[in-house]
């Protein structure tokens, strides 16, 4: 019992030491990873070399999936190319696997002692996430080690080797337990080299450790799929056909695995080697062979998962930029929900557009159409909300939490200005609309320039929260004061209307001092993004009472 224990704990290990790698790498370089990954794809090759690089510093074939996955999605890849990049990406893990299967224990207590050193000292900062990533290697290589010694007493009971023959027999159950283990572990890397330790050390023998093998390449396809199970079918499409890819890899392989232990293993003494050579020859085939057909490969997932037929504007308007997959990468999440705020912002700015044509036009079925918008704005306020909260907080420097804090505040503001909008819709439909009244000729200018106003800074507060440029914060807070005297200035016309008795002011006078103060109260919002920049850069004073003023009073 024992000896099962220290193996089960060694296996976790492993496990563990490769979770920690990847998420340190996606952490450190995610974001230029991911831009590796989306600009070479001038052509199929360019496409599997940046794949093969990628997963080779990310060690997990999976997490490179996701990321090209969610590209298509975006539509900043084809399907093809993103099949051509899974090609890569699959010898880029079979490299690493190679590597780790060198006797590198000597390594472990070092990657160790300096990974804890940096993690602890600067844990927030970009050293300590590299500290991160040696810890988890140290572990890999210390946690084969400890495979290897567990193994040995293991093998002297009758139970484990009456098992190990069952398994044996037959090639099916060998690549179902393959691709059940790199499910349960989340990592094919981790299984392959579990299952190298076992054949080196005996434990199983070299054509069961080859069929395992092909198992957990299987099994590293299905954990993609199932990752991307209720994502958008463009996403699906990635993983799914890179499945296929290797189901027809395994089913022309598998059967001429005998000739592999034949002609191989006199040149490959160790069992270890041979599995992880084999492995790796596995992927080369399988991308050599199979790269020249992604074109047709993607044509047949798009007839197995087709696209919808038709896209309500609802289903547009959905979150198209919160990727699940960069939750890995803070850093690259905090961009993600930035795009996501933007949309969120051009929906806004639909919606004040809609809101300028009705005030003009007294168009009702327009008016319902923009108020419908306001439940978009708020679904997408709440699916931001949720995917910030995701974000580990812990994980974030400085500037980074910062941002975090930012995005929030910008997605409340566009929020508010969406049931802002609602709100003034009804009282146009209610109380100009329904009951036939018109503003004055002079009262519809002063509206239609209030709204050209807002639109403009809508557009000059959104570059504010993208680039965070003092100047055009600078800008925005003066558009601010510049807002606050126009509608102080069409506040008296109007009232100059009333005492000249125009009858049209008269009737909607309720409507249009309501109407610029709830213009006014939007444009406070979209101010209040310059804050944060001029605050950060030092820019903004600590109080706006002027000390002159002050001491005139005294």
């Amino acid at each position: 019992m024992k000896h099962l224990l220290n193996l089960l704990a060694a296996i976790a290990l492993l496990i563990w030491g490769s979770q920690m790698v990847r998420t340190g790498v996606l952490q450190v370089f995610g974001a230029n990873l991911r831009n590796i990954l989306a600009r070479s794809m001038s052509n199929r090759f360019s496409a599997a070399l940046s794949g093969m690089g990628v997963t080779a510093l990310v060690q997990s074939s999976t997490a490179t999936s996701l990321m090209t996955s969610s590209f298509v999605g975006q539509g900043l890849i084809t399907l093809p190319s993103a099949l051509a990049v899974m090609r890569g990406a699959d010898v880029g893990t079979a490299l690493m696997a190679v590597l780790f299967s060198t006797d590198l224990s000597w390594l472990s207590p070092l990657f160790i002692f300096v990974g804890v050193v940096l993690y602890i000292s600067r844990k927030d900062s970009k050293p300590g996430r590299i500290g991160r990533v040696l810890i988890g290697l140290g572990l890999m290589l210390l946690a084969l080690r400890l495979v290897v010694e567990a193994t040995e007493p293991l093998l002297q009971a009758p139970a484990v080797r009456t098992l190990l023959a069952s398994v044996s027999s037959d090639l099916f159950m060998e690549l179902l337990l393959g691709a059940v283990l790199a499910v349960l572990a989340y990592s094919s890397l981790a299984v392959v080299l579990l299952i190298a330790a076992m054949a080196s050390s005996g434990a199983i023998p070299l054509d069961v450790a080859l069929g395992l093998t092909l198992g957990a390449n299987l099994g590293s396809g299905l954990v993609a799929a199932l990752t991307t199970a209720k994502s958008a079918v463009e996403e699906r499409q990635v993983t799914v056909g890179n499945l296929l890819f290797k189901i027809m890899g395994v089913a022309i392989v598998a059967p001429f695995i005998g000739l592999w232990t034949q002609y191989a293993q006199p040149y490959l003494a160790n069992a270890g080697q041979n599995v992880v050579m084999f492995h790796l020859a596995f992927n080369i085939f399988n991308s050599l062979c199979f790269i020249g057909l992604t074109q047709l490969v993607a044509r047949w997932v798009t007839a197995m998962l087709p696209k919808p037929e038709e896209e309500s504007a609802a289903k547009l308007l959905r979150p198209r930029h919160l990727d699940p997959s960069a939750l890995s990468t803070p850093s690259l999440a905090i961009t993600c929900a930035v795009r996501e705020s933007l949309h969120q912002a051009d929906v806004v700015e639909s919606m004040l557009i809609g809101l300028q044509k009705v005030a003009e036009t007294d168009d009702a079925k327009l008016s319902e159409e923009v108020r419908h918008l306001e439940s978009t704005v708020d679904d997408l306020y709440s699916a931001i909300k949720y995917y910030m909260t995701k974000i580990s907080r812990a994980e974030l420097d400085e500037r980074e939490g910062q941002r975090w804090t930012e995005i929030i505040s910008f997605t409340i503001n566009m929020e508010q200005i969406g049931d802002i909008i609602e709100r003034v819709l009804l009282d146009l439909e209610d109380k100009k609309i329904k009951k036939g009244r018109q503003f004055s000729a002079a009262g519809k200018l002063e509206i239609h320039e209030l709204t050209q106003h807002l639109l403009d800074n809508l557009r000059l507060a959104m570059s504010v929260f993208l680039n965070g440029n003092v100047r055009e914060a600078q800008k925005l807070l003066e558009e601010k004061a510049r807002f606050r005297d126009l509608e102080l200035a069409y506040s008296a016309t109007h009232l100059e209307r009333l005492s000249q008795h125009t009858v049209s002011s008269i009737e909607t006078s309720s409507l249009h001092i309501d109407m610029i103060s709830d213009l006014k109260r939007i444009n406070s919002l979209l101010c209040s993004v310059a804050y944060p920049i001029l605050e950060q850069a030092g820019a903004l004073a600590p109080s706006r009472l002027k000390s002159t003023a002050l001491e005139s009073q005294r």
